[in-house]
C-alpha cells in the first residue's frame, strides 16, 4: 500500500536555516519571540533583539577562528541561549552537533570525537568538567565556549566574552557567511540517542529542515499568534524542529525552566496555546487527573470524557448535539472538563505527543476533556517528521497523515518506508545500513506499520522489538507495557520472552503513587526495594496485570513479573533522553531475573 501527496511549499523569507534568524527580526521585529525564566520570573526577548544576539555570537565565533563547515557542539539544557548558538553556528556556515546534557563525559568524547568538532559550548562548570577530562582525545577541539561562567571553568571562554568580540567584528562578514551557505549544505549533525549501540550522527543539510518547515507551516500548525512551551531537550529533533518552526512563523517560544517539579506550575504560568512534548509528560498528567480519585469516581471521569469526544465530533462534523446531550457535556464540563484544562493553563489548542508510542485511551480523554493530544511521526533521519495530526484530522492510535511532499508505502515484510526532501545525507563516517538505509530514495525507517484506505498511517511495532515466543507467535510489547504504564502505581514496564514459551514482564513502581498507597494499607516508611518485595504491593500489581492481560489472547498475555528495586533512568543508561525504555540495555542488564522467572518450566 502506498499514501503520497503535493508539496506545499511557502516562503517565509529564509532559503537556509542560515538566514532564518536575521529574516524573522527583519519580519517580526518588537514581536516577543522568547520567554525564559530568570530568576523565578518569566524575561521576554524580542525578535529583533534575538537577531542582535545571534549577530554578536555568529561574529565571535568567527573570531575564535570557526570556519565554514566546522562542526560545533552545544552541551546544554533546554534554555533559549541553546537557541541563540544554534542560529549563530548556522549563521556562521559551521554546522551544529547537539549534545545531550544528561550524557556521561564517556558519550560527550563519542559525539564531540566522531564529528570532529572544534568548539564545545557548554552550559555550565559541570558541563565544561566533562570535556575537560577527555579533551586529550579529542584532537581537533580548538576551544571551549561556556554559557554561565561561575565555578572552575577552566579556560573555557565565556559566553559573553563572545558575544563582546562579536561587537566588535564586521556584520558583513557574518553577512557573507550566511548568504554563502547552500540548501545541499549540513545544516547539523544530530546524534541519535540510540536504543541499541553507540549514537549514530545523521546528517541533515539546511535544504532538509528548510523542506520540513515549509510542510508544518503550509498546513499551519503553528502561526505567529500561537505561544509554545518547550520541554523537549533540544539535541532531540523534535525540540530542534519546535524551535526552527517557531523562530521561523513568529511565534513565541517559552524555555521550561529546568526544575521538573515545576513542569505543571509553569504550564499554568505560561498558558501555551501548543504543547510538543513526549509520552511521559501526558501520562503523568493523566495520572495526576485521576490519581485521588476513588475507582468508581475514575469510571464517571472516563464516561465523561467519553462523552465530551462525543460531543466534540459532532460538532467538527457540522451535526446539531441534541439538548440532552448538550446539558450532560456542559455539565461535565463544569465538573471535570475545566479543570483538566486548567493543568495545561487553560487556553491548549493542540498538544502533540511524539518521540515513542502512546496509549489511545490517554489521548482520549484528553480530547474527551478538550485538550487534543494527537501524536505525529518522524525520525531523525527524516528531519524529524513525516506526519501529523490535527483536530480536525485525526484517529486515535494512527499517527496521522503523510505530510504534504512526503511519501510513504509498506515493504512486503510490513516495514514502513518513506521518501520525500525531508530524508537525510546518510550517516556521519559511518556507512552501517542496520537501520535508515537509503534504497532508490526509499528511506527504511525500521518500524512497521499499516497506512488505511484514507492515508492515516498506523504504528504497529518495531521490526527490532517484534517477540516472537516458542510457539511462534509475534507480539508487539508497546501495547501490553502501555497499558500497564497506564496503571497509577507502575512508572515502567517492559516485556521479554523472546523464543520462550510465554512471555514475562520487568516492572518498576512509581514511588509517587505507591509510597503513599503503602501508608494507607498500614505498610509505612519502607524503601521502594522493600515494597517491590511486600505481597501486599505484589497482589496489587497482579491485579493490574490481570486486568491488562484480559484484552489479549492467551499466547499474548504476561505470566509473570518481577518488580525492580529502583526506577529505569537515564543515568543508569536504561533510558534514552526523551524517555524511551533501551529495550536491549534492559533485558541485557536484568537477563538474570527475566531468566529466573522461566525458572522449573524448562
Amino acid at each position: 500500500m502506498q499514501a503520497g501527496s503535493t508539496s506545499v511549499a511557502r516562503s517565509t523569507g529564509s532559503k537556509t536555516i542560515a538566514d532564518l534568524i536575521a529574516a524573522a527580526a527583519q519580519r517580526h521585529g518588537d514581536q516577543v519571540a522568547a520567554r525564559r525564566k530568570v530568576d523565578g520570573a518569566w524575561q521576554a526577548v524580542t525578535f529583533a533583539q534575538v537577531g542582535e544576539i545571534v549577530r554578536e555570537i555568529g561574529l565571535g565565533l568567527i573570531d575564535l577562528g570557526v570556519r565554514p563547515g566546522e562542526r560545533v557542539c552545544i552541551l546544554c539544557t533546554t534554555r533559549a541561549e541553546w537557541s541563540f548558538c544554534d542560529f549563530a553556528i548556522a549563521a556562521a556556515g559551521a554546522v551544529a552537533v547537539p549534545i545531550y546534557p544528561t550524557n556521561s563525559r564517556e558519550e560527550c568524547e563519542w559525539v564531540a570525537g566522531d564529528s570532529e568538532a572544534a568548539v564545545v559550548i557548554c552550559e555550565d562548570a559541570a558541563q565544561v568538567a566533562k570535556i575537560v577530562a577527555v579533551r586529550e582525545r579529542l584532537p581537533d577541539l580548538r576551544a571551549i565556549v561556556v554559557i554561565d561562567a561561575a565555578g572552575d571553568t577552566a579556560d573555557a571562554v565565556a559566553l559573553d566574552t563572545v558575544r563582546e568580540r562579536g561587537r566588535a567584528g564586521d556584520p558583513a562578514a557574518l553577512e557573507a557567511r550566511s548568504s554563502a551557505v547552500r540548501p545541499e549544505d549540513t545544516f547539523t549533525i544530530m546524534y541519535t540517542s540510540g536504543t541499541t549501540g553507540p549514537p549514530k550522527g545523521c546528517v541533515l543539510s539546511h535544504a532538509n529542515y528548510r523542506s520540513v518547515l515549509d510542510m508544518c507551516e503550509g498546513l499551519g500548525i503553528l502561526t505567529a499568534e500561537d505561544e509554545i512551551y518547550l520541554f523537549l531537550p533540544l539535541a532531540h529533533s523534535f525540540g530542534l524542529l519546535i524551535q526552527l518552526l517557531s523562530y521561523d512563523v513568529g511565534a513565541t517560544l517559552a524555555y521550561f525552566g529546568g526544575d521538573l517539579a515545576q513542569l505543571v506550575a509553569e504550564l499554568q504560568e505560561v498558558r501555551p496555546t501548543y504543547l510538543p512534548s513526549v509520552p511521559r509528560v501526558f501520562e503523568k498528567i493523566y495520572t495526576l487527573a485521576l490519581r485521588s480519585q476513588s475507582p468508581e469516581v475514575q469510571a464517571r471521569m472516563m464516561s465523561a470524557a467519553r462523552l465530551g469526544a462525543r460531543v466534540r465530533d459532532m460538532r467538527l462534523a457540522g451535526q446539531d448535539v441534541p439538548a440532552d446531550l448538550q446539558e450532560q457535556f456542559a455539565q461535565a464540563d463544569e465538573q471535570l472538563f475545566r479543570g483538566v484544562r486548567a493543568v495545561f493553563g487553560g487556553r491548549l489548542k493542540q498538544a502533540v505527543s511524539g518521540a515513542a508510542p502512546i496509549s489511545p485511551e490517554i489521548l482520549e480523554f484528553f480530547y474527551g476533556c478538550g485538550v487534543p493530544v494527537l501524536e505525529g511521526y518522524g525520525m531523525t533521519e527524516t528531519a524529524t517528521v513525516s506526519t501529523s495530526s490535527t483536530v480536525e484530522d485525526h484517529r486515535f492510535g494512527s499517527v496521522g497523515r503523510l505530510l504534504p511532499g512526503v511519501e510513504g508505502r509498506i515493504a512486503e515484510d510490513g516495514e514502513l518506508l518513506l521518501k520525500g526532501s525531508n530524508v537525510f545525507q546518510g550517516y556521519y563516517r559511518n556507512d552501517d545500513a542496520s537501520f535508515g538505509a537509503v534504497v532508490d530514495g526509499w528511506l527504511h525507517t525500521g518500524d512497521l506499520a499499516t497506512i488505511d484506505d484514507d492515508g492515516y498511517v498506523f504504528i504497529t511495532g518495531r521490526k527490532k522489538d517484534i517477540i516472537i515466543t516458542a510457539g511462534g507467535k509475534n507480539l508487539t510489547p508497546a501495547n501490553l507495557e502501555n497499558d500497564m504504564k497506564q496503571t497509577r502505581w507502575v512508572s515502567q514496564a517492559v516485556m521479554y520472552g523472546d523464543r520462550r514459551p510465554y512471555p514475562v514482564m520487568l516492572i518498576t513502581l512509581d514511588d509517587e503513587q505507591i509510597v503513599p498507597w503503602a501508608e494507607q494499607h498500614g505498610i509505612p516508611g519502607r524503601s521502594i526495594a522493600a515494597l517491590g518485595r511486600d505481597p501486599r504491593v505484589r497482589e496489587l500489581i497482579q491485579g493490574e496485570l490481570d486486568h491488562a492481560n484480559a484484552k489479549y489472547a492467551p499466547a499474548e498475555q504476561v505470566k509473570r513479573f518481577f518488580i525492580l528495586d529502583h526506577d529505569l533512568s537515564q543515568e543508569t543508561g536504561e533510558l534514552t533522553p526523551t524517555l524511551k525504555v533501551k529495550r536491549g540495555v534492559v533485558t541485557s542488564k536484568y537477563a538474570d531475573a527475566f531468566e529466573a522467572l522461566y525458572a522449573g518450566d524448562e
